[in-house]
């Protein structure tokens, strides 16, 4: 069999390419299969330091194992009796949810009727009758995830499973990975393996720490100032700050939705803003980094552009799977012949001069262009 590298570089392109394509189709097509085992990866990582101890400490493998996944069930099952708590709060507050609504949109509609032709009544009526079917239908729903709870369980009852076995079975699956590769190139997988460990485990441990961080600091905040579900809003925001980017827009929305719905007055939401505002920059700017400190940084284009397609390919679990992946994906494009190209693409190594224009880099790879077409 001819190798890859004697193709002609437009071939190789376009064998790239298809793969590219083939792969995005797989995600697709068996999503629902894919992210299941995929998160199990990415968890059994983040658990294998807890498995190593007890396996140092003599405990046998399966109990090893079982013990991280416990604890893991044990502070998803608290988190999501803490979140439902508060849900059922905001249910019970739906009859004052809907006077606060109703107050803060008459105000709208006399401000509108300065400068439109539709009167104050017919804007009312409007107004009332939206935000009547509004508040329906946010209540179905919010009575709906209180009561899929168990769907939620079912839907991820697999994740356990899954997580036991790639633990159980670790050494065969890395001797699989191993038997791909010439005995030349150990070296390199062994330390391209090194890396995909520390940054998931980096990452997921990081978000884990980070929903509590923030649930405290926002959700404290608004507490002790006196902000009503000031707990639920941290909650709401630390959940879809998961989500990088996106999430955090979303996050603000939600809690200025919350405090418009809760209060007549206007302090408690410049308050939130405020708040929400100065949590979101320690995050980003001075937590967060110390706490991943990743060894591989993604720029921001292949970032936002790997959650959407994520988020297309596979929904919210693909959108916050997204980075680890495009992180992992990134480790194996800098370490395979051939594709480093894909990885600088993804990568935050940015030139400080047009590369075009670098004499150094266009003989370079005119004399990579000449060899490879050989």
């Amino acid at each position: 069999m001819n190798n890859i590298n004697t193709l002609p570089i437009t071939v190789k392109r376009a064998i790239e390419l298809i793969g590219l394509f083939l792969l995005g189709y797989i995600f697709i097509v068996g999503n629902d299969i894919i992210m299941p085992v995929l998160m199990a990866f990415f968890l059994s990582i983040m658990l294998l330091p807890i498995f190593r101890f007890f396996r140092a400490k003599k405990f046998p493998e399966t109990l090893a194992i079982l013990i991280p996944i416990i604890l893991l069930l044990l502070m998803a099952a608290l988190f999501i009796w803490f979140f439902s708590f508060q849900v059922k709060q905001l249910i019970a507050d739906f009859p004052q949810i809907k006077e606060n609504l109703n107050t803060h949109l008459n105000a709208l509609s006399k401000w509108i009727n300065g400068f439109t032709n539709f009167s104050t009544a017919e804007q009312i009526n409007i107004i009332k009758e939206q935000s009547n079917k509004f508040l329906k239908n946010t209540g179905n729903i919010l009575s709906g995830v209180l009561g899929s709870v168990s769907g939620f369980v079912i839907f991820f009852g697999l994740l356990p499973i899954y997580i036991y076995l790639i633990l159980f079975y670790k050494n065969l699956l890395l001797k699989f990975v191993i038997m791909w590769f010439d005995k030349k190139d150990i070296s390199k997988v062994e330390g391209g393996l090194k890396d995909i460990e520390e940054i998931i485990k980096s990452y997921l441990i990081g978000l884990l720490i980070q929903i509590s961080y923030i649930t405290i600091l926002l959700g404290g905040t608004l507490w002790i100032i006196g902000i009503k579900h000031a707990l639920l809003i941290g909650v709401l925001f630390a959940l879809l700050n998961l989500i990088p980017y996106v999430g955090a827009l979303v996050g603000n929305i939600m809690g200025v939705l919350l405090t418009i719905s809760s209060t007549q007055e206007t302090w408690p939401i410049i308050t939130v803003v405020v708040v929400i505002a100065v949590v979101q920059f320690l995050d980003n700017n001075i937590l967060m980094p110390r706490i991943v400190g990743s060894k591989v940084r993604i720029n921001s284009l292949s970032a936002i552009v790997g959650i959407v397609l994520a988020g297309t390919f596979a929904g919210i679990s693909g959108m916050f799977l997204a980075l680890p992946i495009i992180a992992v994906l990134k480790i194996i494009f800098d370490r395979s012949e051939g594709f480093e190209k894909w990885g600088v693409l993804l990568g935050d190594d940015r030139p400080e001069k047009n590369p075009i224009y670098v004499k150094s880099f266009a003989k370079k790879q005119k004399k990579d262009g000449v060899d490879k077409s050989k």
